[in-house]
């Protein structure tokens, strides 16, 4: 199956020559790990001190006080807003000090074009566009040998229960749920008038089966270094208004007419059956080989395979993250799946800047950037 074309292919590998030569440029022994102030920045810039690397913060004026608060960051850098990182003082900045930077879900959510970027990504910002294009995620999961739910091409051919997701990394925000080609126009027509989407965003809409069961979202990690694949943290989400459900009666929820949506508003660490560890680490090896023919380097530190487990304790991925989640906060200072792994506190923020710490060691640290 043909995931990518070769246009895109050759300008992308032009793209990471650039990414290199400005790398080169560094003194590796000056690394700064630099995020936008966002998501799960305390996580990265804790684990960015921890491994001894000056933190620093591109932070808006609204969330300085959460930085100031914690202390994670050696210097806190204003910006007025997220897009400030694609200016070219911005970029030049952050390459004198020797900066790496370290995505989450706000780049895609927020910035989008990440090819604009001519600084050193930690991680492959190409596997962060597929992710942004859902028929290009179903395509890599596919490609993997994993089951997945059905997509639906088009909302006039639901014939069953789906969920209706929009293009980005929007934390949920939105999403409904519809049983029919009516239920969706009645409910997507709801949420635009309240905000919570746009018409472009129903019209770009990804429709896909919903399937009844445990959420369970995985973080794993492939290592260049150790050229191995770790299961660093597991969790499930904590959304609204559907996790609010419960706490109205039946007979209310149906004469109030209540559609939730599923903005996610925190998350629930999850020990997971042991016996079950065997699909999802399955999985995770599947992703990361597919990731090799999507874009090379392929699959470089984190990334989350978002599932579900039916009545059977089947597991099927309906989505992947090629980057940090927010839900690896769960694992700080330690999980279960880390420490039995390192045998010290270890989470996802750290286990980046181990790797980065690695890669300056080893020599290697061109593999594990782009």
């Amino acid at each position: 199956m043909k995931i990518n074309d070769e246009e895109r292919t050759k300008k992308m590998e032009k793209l990471r020559e650039e990414i290199l030569n400005v790398l080169s440029c560094y003194d590796q022994n000056r690394i700064s790990i630099v995020t936008l102030g966002s998501h799960s920045a305390l996580n990265i810039l804790k684990g960015a001190k921890e491994e001894g690397f000056k933190a620093i913060c591109l932070c808006r004026e609204s969330e300085r006080i959460i930085y100031e608060s914690f202390g994670v960051a050696d210097e806190i850098i204003g910006i007025d807003d997220y897009s400030d990182l694609l200016k070219k003082e911005f970029q030049k900045r952050i390459a004198e000090m020797n900066g790496i930077l370290i995505p989450h879900g706000s780049f895609n959510a927020y910035i989008g074009n990440l090819e604009e970027l001519k600084i050193p990504v930690f991680g492959n910002r190409e596997l962060m566009y597929h992710e942004t294009v859902r028929e290009m995620q179903d395509r890599w999961l596919k490609e993997a040998g994993l089951e997945t739910p059905r997509v639906i091409e088009k909302p006039e051919e639901i014939d069953r229960l789906v969920i209706v997701k929009f293009p980005g990394a929007k934390g949920g925000k939105g999403y409904f749920l519809a049983v029919d080609y009516d239920d969706f126009i009645k409910k997507s027509s709801e949420i635009v008038k309240s905000g919570l989407a746009s018409k472009d965003d129903i019209k770009n809409a990804f429709i896909q089966e919903y399937i009844v069961g445990a959420n369970v979202y995985f973080s794993f990690f492939y290592s260049p270094a150790y050229e191995r694949v770790e299961l660093i943290a597991v969790d499930r989400r904590y959304e609204a208004d559907v996790d609010g459900l419960g706490k109205v009666p039946s007979s209310i929820q149906i004469k109030a007419d209540i559609s939730p949506t599923y903005t996610v508003i925190g998350n629930f660490p999850v020990v997971l059956r042991e016996s079950l560890l065997s699909q999802a680490l399955r999985a995770a090896e599947n992703v990361v080989e597919v990731s090799k023919k999507i874009a090379h380097p392929g699959m470089v530190g984190p990334f989350c395979l978002e599932a579900v487990f039916d009545e059977n304790a089947r597991m099927k991925v309906f989505e992947i993250s090629a980057r940090i989640v927010a839900g690896t906060n769960v694992g700080i200072p330690v999980s279960p799946y880390s420490y039995i792994l390192f045998g010290e506190n270890m989470y996802m923020g750290r286990r980046i800047s181990r790797e980065i710490k690695l890669g300056i060691e080893r020599g290697i640290l061109d593999r594990m950037i782009f």
